[in-house]
């Protein structure tokens, strides 16, 4: 399975250094969540990844390769990537916007073979879009667009997947939908990094979370060690209650502690 190694990563915005020291080795087969305060450098720590930033320090290195040394196309083949709050342009049918996926499979000017049309079926039905196939994406409620743009990276096939904030504009039907095929994908032998703001859903689904605060990985670890009542006081200033229900944990946020 793919292995994901950040050792010692540092970056930074202009003169603002956003991450420091980030450590970890992350596994196919795991859904990570990246969870942490607004501004904490989650995101950086998310393009960091695709080498969409330069660190100024330390590695990353996929499979033993250091992503800097790689070309922009291994890296989108290996790394699909599902932004947050993207914007669409142009009118695209939901069929041909899901097949962008598949651009880093192609040579220049070739058509789709049988092999990526398919791969753009299964994307579609895994993220319940089928049936949109032949509408204007510009036309797309917010929910729907959120899921269009999510079965476009699937649609990559990538060993890595990195969604970040995957759930925005979800219902909570489509939330739960999302964070069931990202699970899927992961359980299925994929490394699946997620950054997520519902404390919850982190908890329900991922398999190890990776708390940042101020830049640096405050916890790491399953989500009974990483959202404990000090942690949440600590990391993002509330008190919160927890709980579980029909087994699956619960966090509230009832009050700040500043």
């Amino acid at each position: 399975m793919v292995t994901l190694s950040i050792s010692d990563l540092r970056v930074a915005l202009g003169k603002r250094a956003v991450l420091h020291g980030i450590d970890a080795e992350l596994k196919g087969g795991q859904l990570i969540g990246i969870i942490g305060p607004n501004g904490a450098g989650k995101s950086t720590l998310a393009r960091a990844i695709l080498h969409l930033v330069e660190p100024t320090g330390g590695s990353i290195a996929l499979d033993g390769t250091d992503v800097t040394t790689m070309s922009r196309d291994a890296i989108a083949r290996r790394i699909a990537y599902l932004p947050q709050g993207q914007t669409l342009h142009w009118p695209l049918t939901v069929e041909r916007l899901v097949g962008l996926g598949r651009l880093p499979h192609l040579a220049p000017f070739s058509r789709l073979t049988p092999a990526d049309t398919q791969a753009i079926e299964r994307a579609m039905e895994c993220a319940d879009v089928t049936m949109l196939a032949h509408r204007n994406a510009l036309e797309l409620s917010g929910g729907e667009r959120a899921r269009v743009l999510l079965a476009r990276a699937l649609a990559v096939e990538a060993d890595v997947l990195i969604a970040d904030e995957p759930l925005a504009a979800l219902d909570p039907g489509h939330q739960l939908q999302v964070m069931e095929l990202l699970a899927a994908q992961a359980h299925a032998g994929a490394l699946v990094i997620a950054v997520l703001h519902d404390l919850t859903m982190a908890a329900r689904y991922c398999d190890r979370l990776l708390l940042i605060d101020q830049g640096q990985l405050a916890a790491d670890g399953d989500a009974d060690s990483v959202l404990t009542g000090a942690l949440l006081e600590r990391v993002y200033g509330v008190r919160a209650w927890t709980g579980s229900v029909n087994g699956h944990r619960l966090i509230v946020p009832m009050d700040l502690t500043v």
